[in-house]
């Protein structure tokens, strides 16, 4: 907004990108209105009720990295930045149960993972030179300029080789991009290399919640109250402008200001029409898809995981995380599982307890107790080649609303929490 301040604004979805708004707004005063169509705030990184286990268990597993400074900074604002656990060791693991594992060192950045990354077993010395002068390379392009390639291509110039795109470049890219690299922006990937693999050690810590992420969100209600404002769930937007949202009970609120922080096949569907037709941003929504990813929580009757988290090299599971202190509980991730979807649950639950006996073979003996998969359907936006193109602005022709915030965004990031806090922060600072 220009000119005068904002009093009252309506913040429609409370995920990750809405909550971030709705804080930054509170605490200077403003008075929010901040509306979510679910029970509960988080949208996608969110927890349920699971009735056969009686537990809180997550949509999936969401990992934050050290690079990730903006989502770290809300939690600060929740006051929950102690609850995460930051990792410095990656443990990949081998069929068989061979482990590797990288770690920084004192070494300066870019050189710090280069020791662990030397001792890795699950590369040959000649994959390791191969994936060491394409890091070295990557360090210095120019994203903006491969934004309508693939990764795929980008390797392909850099004379990577069948051995190393399956056990390095997939596995770390399907993971951050929620693509395989043949379908994946080149622009994103060097993103997730440039700001995470080579900046430094703090920048690739791995960090994950101790509790279910529903309670991570909990005290956003009572900092936006303190303010003024109010939470407003289990209530779906129908319509909305630059100034107003009706409900989809036929109430009609109006503000000085509204933030869309819905995703976006869900602001392509309900903006106003006539609004939609004369502001730009709206139109490219209808292009853009969605890429799915499968979780899967799995309990045992004894112990199956040792390691905090593990990297399946060259497995269809692609990531595994230990969700108790004895590795009873068990959650795997499958990034870019389209051709997870059709399958019922015991398929999924044969194929992700294969994955995890063969490289943890002291799991043979353990029976499963339980498999819960979770399919998202929807997870992430699908950032193919050509998507930087459709990415909105935060807001309007001259500065004007309503504002979107949202991970789709132009925000520079892939589908990430990091992604969606930055464009909330990006949402209040425009109003």
């Amino acid at each position: 907004m220009r000119g005068r301040r904002a009093d009252h604004v309506l913040v429609l979805g409370g995920g990750i990108a809405g909550i971030a708004t709705a804080l930054t707004l509170a605490q200077r005063g403003v008075r929010v209105t901040l509306i979510e169509s679910r029970d509960r705030l988080g949208g996608r990184a969110s927890s349920f009720f699971d009735a056969k286990t009686g537990l809180w268990l997550d949509n999936c597993q969401h990992v934050t990295l050290g690079c990730c400074t903006n989502y770290i900074r809300l939690c600060r604002m929740l006051g929950v930045e102690h609850l995460i656990r930051w990792d410095d060791e990656q443990y990949w693991v081998e069929a068989g149960g061979r482990t590797s594992v990288l770690k920084p060192s004192w070494l300066p950045a870019p050189a710090h993972g280069l020791p662990s990354f030397a001792m890795a077993k699950f590369l040959t010395w000649a994959e390791k030179a191969r994936i060491g002068a394409a890091l070295a390379q990557m360090r210095f392009l120019d994203r903006a300029r491969y934004a309508d390639r693939s990764f795929a291509s980008l390797l392909d110039e850099l004379d990577q080789e069948p051995g190393e795109r399956r056990r390095f470049w997939d596995p770390i890219i399907v993971s951050a991009c929620n693509l395989m690299p043949e379908h994946a922006c080149a622009a994103a990937a060097l993103q997730v290399f440039q700001d995470g693999f080579l900046k430094g050690a703090e920048a690739i810590r791995i960090g994950i919640m101790t509790v279910p992420l529903g309670e991570v969100y909990k005290p956003a209600t009572a900092i936006i109250e303190s303010a003024g404002g109010r939470v407003v769930l289990g209530e779906s937007v129908a319509r909305f402008d630059d100034r107003s949202a009706t409900l989809a009970n036929g109430q009609t609120l109006h503000a000085d200001a509204v933030v869309c922080a819905l995703p976006f096949e869900k602001a392509r569907d309900v903006v106003d029409p006539a609004l939609a037709s004369s502001d730009s941003r709206f139109a490219p929504l209808a292009a853009m898809r969605h890429s799915p990813i499968l979780g899967v929580h799995l309990f045992f009757d004894r112990p199956v995981l040792p390691t905090p988290h593990a990297v399946l090299v060259e497995r269809d599971t692609q990531w595994l995380f230990r969700k108790d202190a004895e590795g009873k509980v068990v959650h795997a991730v499958i990034s870019g599982a389209d051709a997870w979807l059709d399958l019922d649950a015991d398929a999924i639950a044969k194929r992700v307890v294969a994955d995890l006996v063969a490289c943890f073979p002291a799991a043979a003996g353990a029976q499963l107790q339980l498999a819960r998969p979770v399919k998202e359907r929807r997870a992430t936006f699908a950032y193919t080649p050509g998507f930087d193109h459709l990415r909105p602005a935060t807001h309007g022709p001259g500065g004007r609303g309503p504002f979107l915030a949202g991970d789709y965004t132009q925000t520079g990031w892939p589908a990430t929490m990091e992604g969606a806090a930055i464009s909330g922060f990006a949402a209040a600072a425009c109003i």
